[in-house]
């Protein structure tokens, strides 16, 4: 197996209600937002948040009802998926599917593009 390069960007967690999330790490611990979006095919919304500038994000990920990621909310289970920036968009999805693991979802907005895989575990990594 050839191991890509992948720079690990941000963490995306599910929330329950996106303004009171928005509030609490804007108001509470001083994050600042710095994007914001809406994906038509899960039917969510995405909110991206920084402490400073270039630092780690965390995007806040929120589907509405009739998505199918709008599933019943457990404590704790509110890590929605890890990303990592390759080098080389297709051949890392290529090679992840040599070496077993499925895409379960590619997506394309805005010129860009990103995909989810499964790691051994079943959390979604995504790659763009």
């Amino acid at each position: 197996m050839i191991i890509m390069k992948a720079k690990f960007t941000y963490v995306g967690i599910r929330v329950t209600n996106l303004q009171k999330s928005i509030d609490f790490y804007t108001k509470l611990l001083g994050m600042q937002v710095t994007g914001k979006g809406k994906i038509e095919q899960t039917k969510g919304e995405t909110v991206s948040l920084q402490s400073e500038k270039d630092s780690f994000v965390l995007e806040l990920n929120y589907y509405e009802e009739g998505s199918p990621y709008n599933t019943k909310y457990s404590v704790g289970e509110g890590l929605d998926h890890l990303a990592f920036k390759v080098e080389d968009f297709d051949k890392t999805l290529e090679e992840t599917r040599r070496a077993g693991y499925r895409t379960l979802l590619k997506m394309k907005a805005g010129g860009g593009r990103w995909a989810y895989i499964e790691d051994p575990d079943g959390i979604w990594i995504e790659v763009f």
